[in-house]
């Protein structure tokens, strides 16, 4: 699991003081660097080099992420095929999941235009990231469940009092 710390900044926000629900997929891309890198570690944006493409992304909003706390991304290998990988990442706030989603990348030859077995080393590199959602659930519910009783200062959303 990689884990990429974000500062929400107030253009994130929106009329009703939570994060914009078009932030997420720029923040999951960001998060995804590491990933990228070990695909191609310069992270060099030519048609020679780079051999990622992103063929699917979905997300789901689970709970509003607001402006002043911190958002910790988590982002997961939930499955290697052939010539593809499944990216989960999460996003937490104030000790509660807030969104996640998927993403689907496909190792593939700009040149040649179409999609290319994962080398060996890469997938060994991305099996050090693998989790299955079985376990990434569980993995959740105890987490969520530690930090119920932490108490959460919100007091900034409550601006008009």
């Amino acid at each position: 699991m990689y884990k990429t710390n974000i500062s929400p900044r107030i253009g994130d926000t929106d009329g009703l003081r939570h994060i914009n629900n078009t932030v997420l997929p720029i923040w999951f891309e960001t998060a995804r660097t590491p990933l990228f890198r070990i695909f191609v570690p310069n992270l060099e944006l030519t048609y020679k080099k780079w051999n990622l493409i992103m063929v699917h992304a979905d997300f789901n909003f689970l709970k509003q992420i607001f402006f002043g706390y911190d958002v910790e991304i988590r982002t997961y290998i939930t499955k290697i095929g052939n010539s593809s990988c499944t990216v989960f990442q999460e996003a937490w706030q104030n000790g509660e999941l807030t969104a996640n989603g998927s993403t689907i990348l496909v190792y593939f030859d700009f040149i040649k235009q179409e999609s290319q077995t994962i080398p060996p080393n890469i997938r060994e590199e991305l099996k050090k990231h693998f989790i299955t959602k079985e376990e990434l659930e569980k993995n959740n519910k105890q987490e969520m469940m530690e930090n119920k009783n932490k108490p959460i200062d919100l007091n900034y959303v409550d601006a008009d009092k």
